[in-house]
């Protein structure tokens, strides 16, 4: 528990980490990955070179400072984040580098006229009351999944059964596990977390679980990014029969039980995760608007499957928008950018509804800006990141 003195401190620094505080995060990633190459597997090169983990520290840092004495406040953020680790298996070890590198971050970038001893004192304080409480919380939910049915600890190795092209970009993989033994469940929404070893190094990525659990494998639909290291080694070298090592299913992004009618709107690989939570919905009675949106059709993976869902279930809409029209796949429902005029007139008549929706960040802060014009509650709008937390503000 942090005193009074060391919470006040880390409050001042607030107007710091809000002009500074991406500088800083930049600072201390260039900082860790350059002389702690052992934590370089847990962090996306491409999401350091867009600045998105840098980002994203800076934003989390900044939420830590400003409710510092009210950690409540932080929300779904710690959710996320443990989450997140246990996909990629942050273990406790990893925290004391990220913690020495932080404070010599603080220190190099700041200054010692601003960084003082008690500044860098009490941001130690603070750090270790932050590891502290994901330490905490990431052992229960390693303990869970290890000792539940099907469930293991660390990587666990499993064949690819089968690898299916979905669309232009898009390929699933189909994992049953090497020693035949059952599966851990999981929510849908979830996403999985893969080992990889190329050309001699290690990378860990999270791809979404696309179907719901059942006949004791796991599937994954994963996008060829164009310099995506680990998707086109997916795409190209993984074949059938091959090992992969493979986390838990993680995440807290999942379909809540609800009664309230179902909006799930994606934008391009968004789809994943989507796919799953559409199975389990359909399960119930509500209704369910399914809003997907693709560059064309060409890249659109999953149509016939979602067509012929909804030829069979009535309580079942579903609606297309392309980018563009490129003559060849089958027509779209509309073509441009999903607007106001058109996202509302493909919303349920009741907006007391629940809406889930996952795409590119832009396409994200469009769709919970529109859900909020159209009157959809806030707190019913719900949406998750591939890739580091970010704000859509």
């Amino acid at each position: 528990m942090l005193n009074a003195s060391d919470r006040a401190i880390v409050k001042s620094t607030v107007p710091l980490l809000e002009s500074g505080g991406e500088a800083l995060t930049t600072h201390f990633y260039k900082k860790m990955l350059s002389e702690y190459p052992q934590v370089q597997p847990l962090f996306n090169p491409a999401h350091q070179a867009s600045g998105a983990q840098p980002r994203a520290l800076a934003n989390g840092l900044l939420m830590y400072a400003r409710h510092i004495d009210e950690l409540e406040q932080l929300g779904d953020l710690l959710a996320k984040i443990i989450n997140k680790h246990v996909a990629l298996q942050i273990l406790p070890e990893h925290y004391p580098i990220v913690g020495s590198c932080l404070l010599a971050a603080i220190a190099e970038v700041l200054g010692e006229e601003i960084a003082t001893e008690e500044v860098i004192s009490a941001w130690g304080n603070a750090y270790q009351q932050l590891a502290d409480i994901l330490i905490g919380a990431e052992a229960v939910i390693y303990d869970e999944k290890a000792q539940a049915q099907g469930g293991w600890r660390g990587t666990r190795e499993f064949k690819l059964m089968d690898k299916v092209v979905e669309s232009d970009e898009i390929t699933s993989f189909y994992l049953k596990p090497a020693d035949a033994g059952p599966v851990l469940d999981f929510a849908a929404g979830q996403y999985l977390g893969l080992q990889l070893h190329i050309n001699g190094i290690e990378m860990r990525r999270n791809y979404s679980l696309s179907a719901v659990p059942g006949g004791g494998q796991y599937r994954i639909s994963v996008k060829r990014e164009p310099h995506g290291k680990v998707s086109n080694y997916l795409h190209d070298q993984v074949q059938v029969g091959d090992s992969l090592q493979v986390f838990t299913p993680s995440g807290e992004f999942i379909l809540a039980a609800s009664d309230k009618p179902l909006v799930l709107i994606s934008g391009g690989v968004g789809i994943t995760p989507t796919l799953a939570m559409l199975e389990a919905a359909l399960e119930t009675s509500r209704p369910i608007h399914f809003i997907h949106c693709a560059r064309n059709g060409g890249v659109h993976a999953f149509r016939e499957w979602v067509d012929n869902l909804a030829a069979r279930h009535p309580q079942l809409k579903r609606f297309y928008c392309y980018d563009e029209d490129d003559g060849v796949s089958p027509a779209a429902d509309a073509v441009g950018l999903l607007n106001q005029a058109r996202l509302e007139q493909w919303l349920p008549e009741d907006r007391d509804l629940d809406a889930y929706f996952l795409g590119p960040k832009g396409f994200m802060a469009a769709m919970k800006r529109q859900l909020k014009l159209a009157g959809v509650p806030e707190k019913q709008s719900r949406y998750e990141f591939f890739g580091p937390a970010s704000a859509l503000e």
